[in-house]
């Protein structure tokens, strides 16, 4: 075992990449042992990692501690040792008599530094220490770039959202100039955040247009945007349901616009034929005042209960809907749990063709819960729109259906509802009582 000590004395140091140790004679001290060198306070240790079973233990040791201990385990549990490092790499062999063989062969070209420190620093894309004008006037950032501790929730979820807007960037046109929607913007932090990744940092031909109910918000964000120079970034007051000054647009951005002001956003979103869709929903109420099942009412007659899975299944049927529209639909976490309970993101990216296929599990599940979203009676009555003949839409008006009906919504286009459950719960809407949340 000399030889091997004299390695491991050699190579046991900051330059060393990784120690990996395997074939168990016994399976006693796990099947793998890895190694790594790690700076803990400023100090250099080695981090082991052992497998035992189907858990993993860290440990970390001083290299003339390490050295002994690695020469008890190729001793009495395994029998190969592959080390890279720097300069070198080797695998030393243990024979069933205790012989050792080591093959040793110099590395050539340079190695990659590694980053030794334990906690390793989170690479933000707007950085720490580096000053954003916006953060520092939002209360996020001091003017020396620190980010204000009580805040950092709110940094690490504006950096959380870029990810999501850098994941997209090759979806977007770089021809021509890039218009957004950002749908009930508030105080804009993403809004914000937005314009300076996109026209600031990339250059992009950006045209960014923020929309709110709040008549103080849209204007204190519309003095930030002149301050900054932000030319191409403008807010307004308005409702999404309303707003009808564009003809298309190329992002819709909705963070956490509620209840069925998601539905709007997201129908719009269709309707110009946006790209791409990121919407981070939150108060999903529309369908926790009709969902019923006697198989699950042992279940939903638990209010707490009953409301979560109204906002899953509310955002899963959202994403059906989209997937259905054309486009290829993920449901993301936007951030930790610990950070907000309204995690969840709709991140959808037009494909332009139209997919029938699901329609039917769609049905099937908004049968079984006794449920209508706002969304689905939008795109409805959208499709029925587009494909009526005046007279068929009188017809139709006559009856007073959710849905335009079954020959209106086949004719050209998909439907994507059954006008039958829809006319039943809308006789189930009118008979009702009111319940209670």
């Amino acid at each position: 075992m000399d030889e091997l000590k004299q390695l491991l004395e050699e190579q046991l140091n900051r330059d060393l990449v990784q120690i990996v140790i395997s074939s168990p004679r016994n399976g006693q001290d796990g099947s793998k042992i890895r190694i790594r060198p790690v700076l803990l306070k400023g100090e250099l240790c080695f981090q082991t990692e052992q497998r035992l079973g189907p858990k993993v233990f860290h440990e970390n040791w001083q290299a003339h501690d390490l050295t002994g201990r690695i020469l008890d385990w190729m001793g009495t549990s395994f029998k190969q040792l592959q080390l890279e490092g720097a300069g070198v790499t080797a695998t030393a062999l243990v024979s069933k008599k205790g012989k050792v063989t080591i093959k040793k062969k110099q590395r050539q070209g340079c190695v990659k530094q590694l980053q030794l420190e334990h906690n390793r620093k989170k690479r933000y894309i707007l950085e720490e220490g580096k000053p954003v004008a916006f953060l520092v006037d939002l209360g996020v950032m001091t003017p020396e770039g620190r980010v204000v501790h009580a805040r950092y929730d709110k940094f690490r979820q504006i950096n959380r959202f870029l990810e999501f807007i850098q994941d997209v960037l090759p979806e977007l046109p770089r021809d021509r100039e890039i218009s957004i929607l950002d749908f009930g913007c508030g105080k804009s932090y993403l809004t914000f955040a937005m314009y300076e990744y996109l026209r600031v940092l990339h250059g992009l031909d950006v045209r960014i247009i923020g929309l709110d109910l709040k008549e103080d918000v849209i204007t204190r964000c519309n003095e930030l945007s002149k301050k900054y120079g932000y030319d191409k970034l403008h807010f307004w007051l308005g409702d999404v349901a309303n707003y009808e000054d564009v003809s298309h647009v190329d992002m819709v951005v909705t963070l956490h616009a509620c209840d069925t002001a998601t539905d709007y956003a997201l129908y719009k979103a269709v309707k110009w034929g946006a790209k791409v869709i990121l919407s981070v929903p939150c108060c999903q109420h529309e369908l926790n005042g009709q969902m019923k099942n006697e198989i699950l009412q042992p279940v939903l007659r638990y209010g707490l209960l009953k409301e979560r899975m109204a906002a899953l299944i509310t955002d899963g049927l959202r994403a059906e809907l989209l997937t259905q529209q054309g486009y290829e639909t993920q449901i993301l976490e936007f951030i930790d749990m610990e950070h907000t309970p309204k995690n969840i993101l709709i991140r959808a990216v037009r494909r332009g063709r139209r997919i029938a296929g699901n329609r039917e599990e769609y049905e099937q599940c908004a049968r079984f819960l006794h449920v209508s979203g706002t969304l689905e009676r939008l795109l409805c009555q959208e499709a029925g729109d587009f494909a009526m003949e005046a007279e068929q839409m009188e017809e139709e008006k006559a009856k007073g259906p959710l849905c335009p009906g079954p020959e209106s919504c086949g004719a050209g286009t998909e439907r994507i509802c059954n006008p039958k459950r829809m006319e039943g719960l809308q006789h189930a809407e009118d008979g009702k009582e009111a319940q209670p949340d």
